[in-house]
């Protein structure tokens, strides 16, 4: 099944980020560590031109961190851009952003002056919680479904930093359908998006094949079978989601799959590398 985004808002929502970048001096562009290819907005690099960015690899306690090390080195190859990870919630990993960002605009130094940024990200992917983080307090919404932040907010920092905040924006087709699906299986994108059975069987072969032992340790399988359906098959019997006539209850089994992923309970896991992508990656 193909899996495409596009609810009512997004459109909307494209026309403010094309306004709000022409009042812009930095751009935050939050990604997910685990797949910051495939989080990333096609949309921004179009409408971003040559404004600096930072990017901060969210989420990173969650990712592989040899893995996040490459994207790290891949994104800083990039000119006017720097890219960190972080846990925007924790407050001693988010104090340096002002700092990096009035280094990405010197030119709004000084008396007066204010360096004027610009969060965005697609939805989940910790924007809310990074500008709570920096505020040291609670003022946007945050949650675990995608697009809770709907209408853009401007918030201003001790240090002469301002930061507009966007609604999560993902671009209105998702051509890309290995990337749709990482998505998916972190749960960037809502379940009425895709079938809902596809999803969980995506994640059981991507950890097979990347991290096998991950998957074999967290649900005690000697031997991982050799299709992604049939483990999990086998994560829910060791598990003991039976049903009647012995039959394994794989909605279960797929549920208790996405959840400890996207928590880290298997874990440091990421869904993707910079070989992945070849040449065509966040550089472009």
């Amino acid at each position: 099944m193909t899996i495409n985004w596009f609810p009512g808002h997004m459109n909307k929502a494209r026309r403010e980020l094309a306004e709000a970048l022409r009042r812009t001096d930095v751009v935050i562009e939050v990604l997910d560590a685990r797949l910051p290819q495939s989080s990333r907005n096609p949309m921004l690099a179009e409408l971003r031109g040559d404004t600096p960015a930072l990017a901060l690899l969210a989420k990173a306690d969650l990712a592989d961190p040899d893995v996040t090390a490459l994207w790290l080195q891949d994104l800083e190859g990039t000119e006017g851009l720097k890219a960190r990870p972080v846990n925007a919630g924790e407050p001693h990993e988010v104090k340096g952003i002002p700092g990096l960002c009035k280094n990405l605009a010197p030119h709004r130094r000084g008396p007066g002056k204010e360096v004027r940024c610009l969060v965005v990200g697609i939805p989940n992917v910790g924007k809310s919680t990074l500008i709570n983080t920096l505020l040291g307090r609670r003022v946007n919404a945050v949650g675990d479904k995608p697009a809770i932040t709907r209408h853009q907010k401007r918030f201003h920092l001790e240090r002469g930093v301002s930061l507009a905040d966007t609604p999560g924006v993902l671009w209105p087709k998702l051509s890309d359908q290995l990337g749709a699906y990482r998505l998916a299986a972190s749960g960037a994108v809502r379940e009425t998006a895709f079938l809902v059975e596809e999803v969980p069987v995506f994640a059981a072969g991507l950890l097979a094949d990347r991290y096998p032992q991950s998957l074999s340790e967290r649900y005690g399988l000697d031997t991982l079978p050799a299709e992604p359906s049939e483990i999990l098959e086998a994560i829910g019997r060791r598990r003991g989601f039976l049903q009647r006539g012995d039959r394994v209850d794989l909605e279960r089994a797929a549920e208790v799959l996405l959840r400890e992923l996207r928590s880290g309970q298997l874990g440091p896991i990421s869904f993707e590398t910079p070989e992945d992508f070849g040449e065509d990656t966040l550089r472009s």
